[in-house]
């Protein structure tokens, strides 16, 4: 690839194809060493969520995942970087994040998708509401201490 990595971020109701989004960031490239993917798919709760509804302020969550993936592209070699976030119900066992860092060395495609998903789970603008089996809301749902403090890694000063 020539030029200045240009990373993808989406946000989209409809669910993605992992496989296909690793191979649209590596067909035709023998540049890539390593391709390094997370996919985090919504959980059941031990049976008690039916789905998950995420909500977001279209334009400004791209801008923001845009922002921090170019910050990513600033910190490691990379070859290319993919973030696709989805919105609306999501059910147990569906979809809900993918990060695909490809490089040509393991470890900054690593290090980048960690990063990535530490500013995913703790600071993109996403809100997300639990609805459960019973029929009743479960209610928005809480950032996590455990998820602040591992974003918190890449930047010690804040």
């Amino acid at each position: 690839m020539t030029g200045a990595v240009v990373p993808v971020v989406r946000i989209q109701a409809q669910d993605f194809d992992v496989a296909a989004e690793i191979a649209r960031l590596t067909q035709g490239r023998a540049d890539i060493g390593a391709v390094v993917t997370f996919s985090g798919l919504c959980r059941d709760e031990a049976g008690s969520l039916s789905a998950l509804e995420l909500e977001h302020y279209p334009g400004m969550a791209e801008a923001e995942i845009a922002r921090i993936a170019a910050e990513a592209i600033e910190r490691w070699p990379l070859q290319g970087l993919t973030a696709i976030h989805r919105h609306g119900k999501i059910a147990p066992g569906e979809n809900i994040v993918l990060v695909v860092a490809a490089s040509a060395h393991r470890h900054a495609a690593f290090e980048a998708a960690n990063f990535l998903m530490d500013y995913l789970k703790s600071r993109a603008p996403f809100w997300k509401k639990e609805h459960r089996i019973d029929g009743s809301e479960g209610g928005w749902v809480d950032a996590k201490e455990a998820d602040a403090k591992a974003a918190r890694r890449w930047k010690p000063h804040e």
